[in-house]
């Protein structure tokens, strides 16, 4: 094998940082929003293993429950439109019931209440 089979790779030093270029014609309500949220962000992070583990359930179980209501609401459409046996409608209630008891049972698991789910996400609104 010869060098030549191995371009050879330019030093660190020897790279220059390319910035990005950003044209807007916004700059400075893009300079006012980011100090906005700047602001707005905690100076330090409380990270302890409880707060961790509250916090990721907290995430789990909104993104849960938005889910269940969301199949809640297209069952409650297929019943009425009439897509549905009454098989399948029995099924259908017995299974979103079982996940209702077992939301219960991890929100109390980890100290939840409903209104911990209901994340407000600003402009938006409320999640649930």
């Amino acid at each position: 094998m010869d060098d030549s089979e191995y371009p050879v790779k330019p030093s660190p030093k020897s790279a220059v940082p390319v910035e990005p270029e950003i044209e807007t014609a916004h700059t400075q309500e893009f300079v006012e929003e980011l100090r906005r949220v700047t602001d707005t962000l905690p100076s330090r992070i409380n990270i302890d293993a409880h707060s961790v583990e509250q916090g990721l359930a907290k995430l789990v179980l909104t993104l849960i429950e938005l889910i269940r209501r969301l199949l809640e609401k297209q069952a409650v459409r297929r019943m009425e439109g009439g897509d549905l046996s009454p098989e399948q409608i029995e099924e259908l209630g017995l299974a979103l019931m079982k996940l209702e008891e077992k939301m219960a049972e991890l929100k109390e698991q980890f100290g939840l209440e409903d209104e911990d789910l209901n994340l407000d996400l600003g402009p938006v609104g409320k999640l649930i």
